[in-house]
């Protein structure tokens, strides 16, 4: 069964808000929001430009205050996602997988979809 879902984006939304709905579709991944949309390398984000998650969405916005709903499935793959938010809305978000008790940039996973994603955290907490 494919699971898909909205995520709905408004600029007064918090953060937290979005990562919830986020997480409760993929328990093992979690969204993080960075400020500027610029990445200092290639596949990452400084952490000093990290958004505390008790902003409003519209803090994270690097163009106009775009709203609407962001569609995603598990087919997606991580750097479609992370596309998805930069291109309609104007956030710049990364992907993070559990792992055990940390959590894990997907950098090196981003063409990985959603669900492989999310399964290989489960793997991972399953072995704790």
């Amino acid at each position: 069964m494919l699971t898909t879902m909205i995520l709905e984006i408004s600029a007064d939304k918090s953060i937290k808000q979005v990562q919830e709905d986020f997480s409760h579709l993929f328990p093992y991944l979690k969204i993080e929001f960075f400020r500027n949309g610029t990445i200092a390398r290639k596949d990452r984000y400084p952490a000093a430009t990290l958004i505390s998650n008790d902003h409003p969405i519209s803090a994270a916005q690097t163009r106009p205050k775009n709203n609407g709903d962001l569609y995603l499935d598990e087919t997606m793959t991580v750097a479609e996602l992370e596309q998805s938010f930069l291109t309609h809305f104007g956030l710049s978000v990364q992907v993070f997988r559990r792992s055990g008790k940390l959590w894990l940039e997907t950098t090196m996973t981003d063409n990985w979809t959603l669900k492989q994603q999310n399964d290989h955290g489960r793997e991972i907490a399953a072995s704790w």
